[in-house]
């Protein structure tokens, strides 16, 4: 009975010891994350807002309709007309607008696949993947808006959610 127990002690020690490398290991890349990010902080600035409470789509349509060339946009869930008329008149601009959806909005029962495609922007299906979980807009290969937030009412309304755009 002794033996067994001591074995047990050893085993959650060495359990105890292999979470404290882990935590170690990932407190080392967390503050090496941090000093990467520091130096790209001089060169950049960031836009922060979160909802519900700030107006993100505001500040999405603000920075669409700023960009000149290109706008990539890849996303699970998009049914925010407000956004989607912003792309839109980016490519009546003559802005080249891509956009690759999650192949859940080909059945979304708000989604504006028509509307892009009745504006001669053509969606690409993402259906290589379980779900294309992505949330990024990128604008002119400058720009970046990312974040939690699908580009939804109930992500500016409802949902806690937050943007990034970085520039």
């Amino acid at each position: 009975m002794r033996t067994k127990k001591n074995r047990e002690n050893k085993n959650g020690v060495a359990m105890l010891r292999k979470g404290f490398i882990l935590l170690l290991f990932f407190s080392l890349l967390i503050v090496q994350s941090i000093c990467l990010a520091d130096n790209f902080l001089h060169n950049s600035t960031y836009d922060i807002c979160f909802t519900p409470g700030d107006n993100c789509a505001n500040k999405i349509i603000r920075a669409i309709t700023q960009t000149k060339k290109e706008i990539l946009v890849q996303a699970y869930s998009f049914s925010d007309a407000s956004i989607a008329k912003a792309l839109v008149l980016a490519r009546a601009r003559g802005v080249d607008v891509r956009i690759i959806l999650d192949k859940s909005q080909l059945k979304a029962r708000y989604g504006l696949i028509p509307y892009f495609i009745s504006n001669n922007i053509n969606p690409i299906i993402d259906n290589e993947v379980a779900i294309a979980h992505n949330k990024i807009i990128i604008l002119d290969r400058h720009t970046v808006i990312t974040g939690s937030y699908n580009y939804t009412g109930a992500a500016k309304n409802k949902n806690a959610e937050n943007v990034v755009i970085i520039d």
